[in-house]
């Protein structure tokens, strides 16, 4: 019996998940345990692993499309096997010329030529290039198992009608097939999953704030020092490592208890000012931007502020982090200084009033009274909402965390 393969529940508040990508084909093979397709859920992405060795059977659901958690997605069986959907009330609708008997299907050799008569037989990838680009399927020879149509085979049609419509030209001359170049031939890539979300809050965020941005350089020689008398110590007793990210959160919790305004959201025309700190922390992931949130961060160490954000950011990068641990937020931390960037303007994380961006940390000389000093300068951007606040508090804010972070032992008593 054919096992089916659902999509997967990604937190508790999911409705609805996006299948990103199919890593196997109808009739492909799979192992148990190996992933077969990339789903996401807002802002979270994780592989789905087939539950069982067989082939690939049926792919009920296509790629960007999304669909609620617990639908089935595709069906893994042995070739030539029935499926049996008369039950299942989730199975995706599929246009007329888009159904073919499985049977049918298996029941071919995967190293015959033969053509399934009204179908033409092609990978997905390569259909959406072909359709990108006009071309005619039923015209292109498949060199893939069973005739199938691959993405190197539409490519060739393509270079070759290239030549056909311009054969005075050289095709290896990209400046001129880029100006002949239709707008249908470029690339188009659906928008969901992560980067919808991402695309919907960010434009949500600049039209419905008043948003402002402001740049301060902060000296952390004496923080740097402090980082590296302290590493061994805390390593042998926490088994921890005390990065800069650290301690400027530690820094940002602390002066958020100085400035409540910061520390606080702008919703339905007032202004929510919050008991407590929950730190968010922006990561960056291959799909886009996630922001897991430490909860109460105003009541943790500094030893224990900097385990919960090595814990979040690492099942966050797997894939392993809820909905629910990236929500509820009261102010955000972006760290581009990885990047080699300095000064950048980071875009609010609605509704909070505040978001710090953090720039790395260069080696530049300074006068120390009529003495030059080689002395670690870090950049910070803060963008503040101006309906909340105005700009001398917000400026008094970013000053506080200038100072813990230049006498960083305040941070520790």
């Amino acid at each position: 019996m054919a096992v089916e393969v659902v999509m997967p529940k990604l937190g508790m508040a999911m409705k609805e998940g996006t299948v990103s990508i199919w890593n196997k084909e109808v009739g492909d093979t799979v192992g148990k345990g190996e992933p077969i397709a990339s789903v996401n859920s807002e802002k979270i992405e994780i592989d789905v692993e087939s539950p069982s060795e067989g082939t690939v059977l049926k792919i009920t659901v296509p790629e960007g499309e999304g669909v609620p958690p617990g639908t089935v997605i595709c069906y893994i069986g042995t070739p030539g096997e029935e499926i049996d959907v008369i039950n299942d009330k989730k199975e995706i609708q599929k246009p007329i010329e888009e159904n073919v008997a499985v049977s049918n299907l298996q029941s071919e050799s995967i190293n015959t030529s033969k053509i399934i008569p009204g179908r033409v037989k092609i990978s997905p990838v390569a259909k959406k290039i072909a359709e990108a680009a006009m071309l005619d399927i039923e015209k292109i020879p498949g060199t893939g198992p069973g005739g199938r149509i691959t993405k190197e085979d539409v490519q060739e049609a393509k270079k070759t009608a290239r030549e056909l419509e311009n054969p005075h030209i050289p095709v290896q001359n990209n400046s001129v097939t880029q100006a002949k170049q239709p707008l249908s031939e470029s690339k188009q890539v659906p928008v969901s999953g992560i980067r919808k979300v991402i695309a919907e809050r960010m434009h949500h965020s600049l039209q419905n704030s008043a948003q402002l941005t402001m740049n301060m350089k902060v000296d952390v020689t004496e923080l740097i020092t402090l980082q590296k008398q302290t590493a061994e110590t805390v390593q042998s007793r926490y088994q921890n490592k005390l990065t800069l990210t650290d301690f400027i959160a530690r820094a940002v919790v602390l002066s958020l208890h100085d400035h409540e305004q910061m520390n606080s959201a702008y919703v339905d025309g007032k202004i929510h000012l919050s008991n407590s700190v929950h730190l968010g922390m922006a990561v960056a992931l291959e799909r886009g931007l996630v922001v897991p949130v430490i909860r109460n961060a105003d009541q943790c160490s500094l030893v224990e502020l900097s385990k919960n954000i090595k814990n979040l950011a690492g099942r966050a990068k797997q894939g392993q982090i809820s909905s629910e641990e990236m929500q509820g937020s009261t102010f955000t931390i972006s760290n581009l200084g990885p990047y080699g960037i300095e000064h950048f303007t980071p875009i609010l994380n609605s509704p909070e009033t505040g978001i710090l961006g953090v720039g790395s940390v260069n080696d530049i000389p300074v006068y120390k009274g009529e003495n030059i000093e080689r002395r670690s300068i870090l950049p910070l951007s803060l963008t503040f909402d101006h309906r909340v606040l105005d700009g001398a508090p917000a400026a008094a804010f970013l000053q506080t965390v200038k100072l813990y972070l230049e006498e960083p032992i305040t941070m520790l008593i």
